[in-house]
Parts: C-alpha cells; structure tokens; sequence
C-alpha cells in the first residue's frame, strides 16, 4: 500500500493545481483572476498550510547541503526524476521517492549512500514534500497578488488572504510571496499584518525581511511628515547645521560647492556645529536584534528628518515611536538616549562630508584630489584645528585624519597628527589611523 507524503486535501487539487510539472505555472499565468479561480487559490493555500514550522531555515545543514548543492547536469537530471514519476499530487508517495532515491545510487551520486537507509529515504521524502507544499503555495499567491494588484478582491477575499499570508511567513513556507501578497493589499489591511508579524516570535529569521517590505509601505507616511514646516518644534541641532541644505540622500555630500568664502564659512561653521552636539554614551547600543535592523532604523529616521533642519525634537519623538511599532528592541536605551544616538550619528556624518570635500579642495595648479597644503592658505589654522578636535572627540575619525594627512606639507597638521598618533589618553584606533600618516 503506498504511503502519501501528502495530505487528502493536497491529492485531491482540481487542475491546473495538481500539476507539478513547468505546465502548472504556465496555465496559471494564462488564467485570467476571475473569482472561482481566486476562490480555488485561497484553497490551494489552505490545503498547503502545515500545521507546524516546515522552512528549509529550520533544518539541519547537513539536509540542506545534499539536497540542495547540486553543481553538475547529472544530479540536476535525477531532481528532475521527482517529477517525472510524481507529475501529480496524488502520486507524491514514500515508494516513488525510493524508486528515485535508487536511481540516484545507481547514478553513483556521491551524497547518496549506497545502499540507501530507511533514514536517509524518509530525510528525502520530507523535503520533496515540503518543496511540492512550497511551489504550490507561491503560485497561488502569485495568483492572488495579480488579482490584488489588479484590485479584484472584495473585502472577504481581502482578509481571508491576508490571514493566508500572514500564516504562512509564520510556518516559513512560501515566506516572499506570501508578503508580496500583503504588499499588494496596501494600507491599511496589508500593512496591518505585516504590523503583527514584525512582532511575532515564530517569524524568526524571517523578520528582517518583512520588516523591510514592511518599511516600503510606511515610507509615503514619512515623506509626507517630512514635507511638513517645523512651525514650534524644538530643533536638537545647533544653529550651524540647521541651515544646511544637503541631506542624507547622497549622505550630506557638498559636491561640486565651489570654494568660495561663502561655502568656507559655512564649512567652519558646520564643523563647529557638530563639536557643539552632546555625544550619544559610549554603551548606548541602537539595536539588540540583527545588524541589518540598525540600517532600518537609520531609513526611519531618514525619511522623517531628511535634512538637519528637520531634526526636532518632536520628529526624533515620531522616530522613536515608529520604531518601536516596527518592532526594533533597543537595550536600556529611551527616546531621550535614542535622540542623543542620532544627533551625535548626524553630526559625524556631517563633519565627514565637510572633511572629505576639504581633503579633495582644487590645489593651485593641479587637480582635485592632488596633495599640497592649498586648502590651509585660505582656511588659515582653524581646519586643522577642528580636523584634530573632531578625531580627539571620537567624530568623523577616519575622515579628520585624512585630511590632516593631505594637507601635512604644513606644519599645524604634521603637528597635530603626530599628537593623535601618540597622545596615550586617545583611543587606540585613533593613535593607529593616525600613526599610518605620520610624516
């Protein structure tokens, strides 16, 4: 008697959705989204739906290591034997997973043992059944995000979707199609499922990526806020960068400013500006969770705050808010510590802008970017001043030093690097940046 890797409601698909061949995919894309067909995607979903976490995430290394580092014709022909001898949904059985698994020893597969354990066979067939659940499960909500995007469904179809959806970036099945679908349902009911999901536990690994889909669908929020004029709101950046006009887009960049006396003092003034700015506690940790969540909530605040002028009190407080609702988790840390955080982020990145566009000033009789102490003859004293206070401070390092190296033909900036390489109350990765430019 055969044993069915699938359950009833799977065998029993009506066509084209029994298909597990390239032929499935094909007729579903010539299949216009009328709503019995929406109606029979909806119940592909709920036939596909595990009862429990089945993501290729979840399983051990060794599993997916021979199953999927397939790198020659031959084990791609042997996957290929899966759906030959198991074109339909009814036929995914035990037996013919081991007919295959047979051919692939014969085959002389190198991953499959010889002869092929009972363990081995059932390791096999749990994933071919987990990839059959999976591409059905994606075509279906490839289905139904056309017919959301083409904005056929009604309100039940709507919800019974994203419930669907939301269900299945639970149990890791189908997880990017599954969000695509919320995406296309939009504000508010998309939204609001991706809202829960960032906060649910069982979304695991997979958080990082709702949150970001999540994210595309809040920015028109942010941009609007962002249009908004400040009125009273309480600026948290110095008069100095409040005026800049240059904002994170190309990450306060001065381009091709010309070097007048005009964009000089403005310079002056910038750097001044970001000494002036309290700095964040050194064990203040912008985010507990994955790496990747750090840059998230640099796009929040971004969008909220393009431009230093921006930077309020009130919309850092927005800030802070909207990350907790995406679900960021910041360690000790409160709204006053986290506005600290990004003004002092602010302020560095300003002072790397200015810094950099100083080191590449024009020099007499060359080129951008040629050495020579030019850019001191019309600054005077006070760049190399602030290029040293900056790298004292912990502020655009990298960036100060830099330009103290190019412009160390003079004598205040091959002084105040050799005061940065071996002053021993500075950081160790200060004195090491600037020994590498000791004269």
């Amino acid at each position: 008697m055969d044993t069915y890797l699938l359950p009833a409601a799977m065998r029993e698909l009506p066509p084209p959705w029994h298909d597990l061949t390239y032929r499935r995919s094909r007729a579903l894309e010539a299949l216009a989204p009328a709503e019995e067909r929406r109606e029979q995607a909806r119940q592909v979903l709920r036939a596909c739906l595990p009862d429990r976490r089945q993501s290729v995430h979840d399983w051990d290394e060794e599993l997916r290591d021979f199953y999927d580092d397939r790198d020659d014709h031959t084990l791609d022909e042997a996957d290929a034997w899966l759906t030959r001898i198991m074109p339909t949904t009814s036929q995914v059985t035990r037996e013919r997973v081991m007919q295959v698994v047979g051919a692939w020893a014969d085959m002389g597969i190198p991953t499959v043992p010889e002869p092929p354990t009972e363990q081995w066979v059932d390791r096999v067939a749990a994933e071919w059944a987990a990839s059959v659940r999976q591409a059905l499960a994606h075509d279906a909500f490839a289905f139904l995000e056309r017919a959301a995007t083409a904005q056929l469904l009604n309100d039940g179809e709507a919800e019974d979707a994203a419930l669907l959806a939301a269900a299945f970036v639970r149990v890791g099945v189908a997880v990017e199609a599954a969000v695509r679908v919320l995406v296309s349902l939009g504000r508010p009911r998309g939204e609001q499922a991706l809202m829960l999901l960032v906060h649910d536990d069982e979304v695991r690994d997979f958080r990082p990526y709702v949150r970001s889909r999540l994210l595309g669908l809040r920015r028109p929020v942010y941009e609007r806020r962002a249009r908004e004029v400040t009125h009273d709101e309480e600026p948290l950046l110095p008069k100095g960068l409040q005026g800049l006009p240059y904002s994170w887009q190309n990450d306060f960049n001065w381009g091709a400013t010309a070097p007048d006396s005009h964009s000089l003092a403005r310079a002056r003034s910038a750097l001044e500006a970001c000494l002036a700015v309290e700095r964040a506690p050194d064990d203040a940790q912008m985010c507990s969770d994955a790496p990747g969540d750090c840059s998230a909530t640099a796009e929040v605040v971004r969008a909220l705050m393009p431009y230093p002028r921006l930077v309020t009190h009130e919309r850092m407080n927005e800030a802070w808010r909207e990350c907790h609702s995406l679900g960021f988790e910041f360690q000790g840390m409160d709204a006053e510590v986290f506005a600290k955080v990004w003004c002092t982020k602010i302020a560095d990145r300003v002072a790397a802008a200015v810094f950099r566009w100083l080191a590449d000033f024009p020099q007499d009789g060359g080129a951008a970017g040629d050495k020579g102490p030019a850019v001191l003859s019309v600054t005077g004293v006070w760049a190399a001043e602030l290029a040293e206070r900056c790298a004292r401070c912990g502020s655009a390092v990298q960036e100060a030093i830099w330009f103290l190296h190019r412009t160390d033909d003079v004598p205040g900036s091959r002084e105040a690097l050799a005061r940065l390489a071996f002053d021993p109350s500075l950081p160790v990765t200060t004195r090491s940046t600037a020994q590498e430019w000791v004269p």
